[in-house]
Parts: C-alpha cells; structure tokens; sequence
C-alpha cells in the first residue's frame, strides 16, 4: 500500500482523510491518505521517510508551508511566486515536486456564486495570510481591476503588495482604514479570506457597507453557513462558503498524483456528510 499523509499541527478534521480515501478506493488504488501532526523537527523525519518509502506524495497545512520548501528538491513556478506549498508529488526515484492547490481551491469556489467575467472587477480580499496569498495571485491572475487587501496590521497587506509587485498592483489597507468602507461599497467581490466566521465570530466586515448586487465568498466551510454567508444571502446577495474550494484542492492534488480523472464528485459525496455535522463547528 502507498502511503499519502498530511502534515501540520494542529489536525483536528477528517475531511481530507475521508475525500481522499474515497477516491483511492473508487478507483481500485491500493493507497491511503492519513494525518501526522509534526513540528518542524518532526517535518523533516517524515520528509526523509516519503523519500525512502516512496510515498505517492504528501500535504502540507500550518505551520509547515513554507518551512516545507527548503526540504524539496523543485517547486513548481506558481507555489514558488505564491511561496508556499501545499502538496508534493513523489517520483519513483524519490524525487519531491512542491505544489500548490490553493489557488485552482480558491477559484473554483469563487466562480461557484461569481460564474462571469472578473476582468476589470473591483475586489477587497480580508486576510492576507496563506489563503490570501493565494487568493490575491488567483485574482491577479485573472485581471481583475482594483485589488485592495485588509487585514488587522496594514503591514501584512502590505508585505504581500511588496511580494507580488511587478504581477498584481495591490492595495493594502487595515481593516481599521475608514477607506475600506469606501471600498466596500465600491466592490463588485469580497472575499473573507480569514477564519473569522470559523474561530472567531463574525462577520469579519459589516454586510450593510457592501452593494447588494456584489458577491461574497467565504473561504470558511464550517460552519456551513457562517454569519457573513447568512447576513449576504439575507440581502439577495450571491454568496458562498469554502465546501468546494476544499473539495477542489484536494481534487487537485489527487490527480497530480495519480493521473487519473478528476475525482470531485466520489470527494463531494464522502465529504458531504461531515459538512453537514453542526457537532464539528468550533
């Protein structure tokens, strides 16, 4: 049996766990996915034991994804502009690709309730962390007008405006900023790119400053619905939480590993039961 595990600490959910072992059995594999918690020390045993083993690859969550990078032997251009990995492929002579699937995540979940042109759309992203980074990148990506990051500090945001000068113009803004209200209003998307909603209550920004006609996306999946989602959907808003950007980064990485088809549907389906558990939620 091939061995595929998921790094970090703390690991506390089963999703990945139950998606990808969904798929290995649909499709005949004789593999398994698992969690490891490590520290950083730990990381770098279990990197060497992939190696060895010849593991199908692994994944990566905090506090590791960036620490990961220096135990790689490549890093594919997209994870490396993001800086950070998310998953690695292993080939058969040990070799370890880094890999990110936050971004691909990230979009299909945004055209889920945002299906039309981004191009020249204006759009305030909240949090500029991980799943910032790769939020701003997949926007960029797509040509996006103005682009404006809030998070707490304004020097967070504006690290990530440094990282990715020459690729995206950003904005960067604290959330304190009396302009981001003005921004708000001037939105066509918001994206709650933080875990306010998910360990914090929420809304990370107040609902009432955003056009009813603009779209908001919540990268929290549990709860289902949190009090952004609610609040949005409440207005006639489109609107809509992290359930498939979950599913699609794991999609995403399963092929990658395996080559074969896509898998979103035996995953969306295994997931599904445990989405819906209100004894999950924080």
């Amino acid at each position: 049996m091939r061995t595929v595990a998921l790094f970090g600490t703390p690991l506390r959910r089963q999703h990945s766990v139950v998606m990808h072992n969904a798929a290995f059995a649909a499709a005949g594999l004789d593999a398994r996915y698992e969690l490891r918690e490590v520290d950083a020390a730990g990381l770098v045993a279990q990197v060497g034991q992939a190696r060895l083993e010849g593991w199908m690859g692994f994944q990566i969550t905090a506090p590791h994804k960036r620490f990961v990078m220096d135990l790689l032997d490549e890093i594919e251009p997209d994870a490396r502009r993001i800086g950070a990995v998310n998953s690695v492929a292993a080939g058969p002579d040990g070799h370890l690709v880094g890999f990110n699937t936050d971004v691909l995540g990230f979009m299909a979940g945004l055209r889920a309730c945002h299906p039309g042109d981004l191009a020249g759309r204006s759009v305030v992203v909240a949090g500029s962390g991980g799943v910032g980074h790769a939020a701003v990148y997949g926007l960029a990506a797509t040509g996006v007008g103005r682009l404006t990051v809030a998070d707490l500090d304004v020097a967070m945001p504006r690290g990530l405006a440094e990282e990715f000068a020459g690729f995206a113009e950003i904005e960067p803004m604290a959330l304190a900023d009396p302009r981001v209200a003005r921004r708000l209003a001037e939105a066509d998307v918001f994206v709650n790119a933080t875990s306010v909603g998910m360990l914090t209550p929420g809304p990370v920004v107040d609902v009432a400053l955003l056009d009813p006609a603009a779209t908001v996306f919540d990268v929290v999946y549990i709860p289902t619905e949190t009090e952004l989602v609610r609040q949005a959907r409440a207005r006639g808003m489109r609107a809509a939480n992290g359930d498939r950007m979950l599913v699609a980064q794991a999609a995403t990485a399963w092929t990658h590993w395996t080559g074969l088809p896509d898998p979103t549907e035996v995953m969306s389906a295994a997931v599904a039961p445990l989405l819906a558990r209100a004894d999950l939620a924080p």
